[in-house]
């Protein structure tokens, strides 16, 4: 639709509860590839992150498909996943003298 034009989204439309919302909108990370990648990726979803299944599907070698992921993956931004400190944690720390108020505040707004 856009050839890949960089473009941004100004306009979402709820179609269900006849609303919408204006403004500047970054599109998701997996929405930005091309349209073939998009393809590709779901391919590799629905194969079950399987290289071989992925090598029969698309007729490629095995070195054509890791090619691949790893260029596709360079474009998507990494999402850290990791679980933010527990509450106690950081009640924890701060009975024990090892970070101060400002911080145990500063974690706990985290």
């Amino acid at each position: 639709m856009t050839q890949d034009s960089r473009f941004v989204v100004e306009r979402v439309r709820l179609i269900d509860r006849d609303a919408a919302i204006e403004g500047s909108f970054d599109l998701p990370p997996l929405a930005r590839l091309s349209a073939e990648d998009q393809i590709f990726v779901v391919a590799f979803i629905r194969c079950h992150g399987s290289i071989k299944q992925m090598e029969k599907f698309f007729g490629v070698s095995y070195p054509t498909i890791k090619n691949r992921l790893n260029r596709i993956g360079e474009q998507v931004e990494f999402v850290d996943v990791t679980r933010p400190e527990a509450a106690e944690d950081v009640l924890s720390r701060l009975e024990r003298g090892e970070i101060s108020v400002a911080e145990a505040l500063e974690d706990l707004r985290k």
